[in-house]
């Protein structure tokens, strides 16, 4: 018991006070600025995931459109409205007759007339993963937080036992160990890597 009197020690537990609540404001800050981010990045997911669904609304507008004028001209013998219609065909479609006449409405005329929602679409996924790459970082910072707490808050019983208590040791070495075990949960913490 002798050897762990150093753990009574009033500068150590000063000096255990002081590292703890700095390290839990520390950690606390840093979680506030990772919900902060993960707030941020599912905004921005959430825009991506609206303005894709607006623009694949819209895309598929202008495939009924262009579905309207080919279905016009294919139909008419008049060559003035074969060239109205030919006219208003979108530039999608112009180049898929221009690629392939026997099938304009194939795969790629539907992909190049929602691309614009396809890429928001990509992007909502992109915002969605850093968003959750950011809540696992807050949570983990939320973990070093609470270990912490509970190291401050076993150093500060600790000062207020007297120096010959057991339970002043014991309160000490609970300290320790908690910022021991903060330091490496901390070091333990995804990084987002953005």
């Amino acid at each position: 018991m002798k050897s762990l009197r150093f753990l009574g020690n009033e500068i150590l537990l000063g000096t255990l006070i002081a590292i703890l609540s700095i390290f839990t404001a520390f950690a606390s800050w840093q979680g506030s600025v990772a919900d902060s981010k993960q707030s941020e990045h599912e905004l921005l997911a959430m825009q991506d995931l609206n303005d894709g669904n607006a623009e694949y609304l819209s895309a598929n507008q202008f495939i009924v459109y262009d579905y309207s004028m080919y279905d016009g001209w294919y139909t008419t013998s008049d060559p003035v409205h074969e060239e109205y219609y030919q006219s208003s065909y979108s530039e999608e479609l112009q180049n898929a007759i221009a690629t392939d006449p026997e099938n304009p409405f194939s795969d790629a005329y539907y992909d190049a007339m929602r691309a614009t929602a396809y890429e928001y679409w990509d992007s909502f996924d992109a915002n969605s993963e850093v968003a959750g790459q950011w809540n696992n970082r807050g949570d983990g910072l939320q973990l070093v937080m609470l270990i912490m707490a509970l190291g401050l808050a076993f150093a500060a019983w600790a000062s207020l036992l007297k120096e010959e208590s057991n339970m002043r040791f014991l309160f000490s070495a609970f300290a320790l160990l908690t910022l021991i075990a903060g330091i490496i949960t901390y070091l333990g913490v995804p990084v987002v890597a953005s």
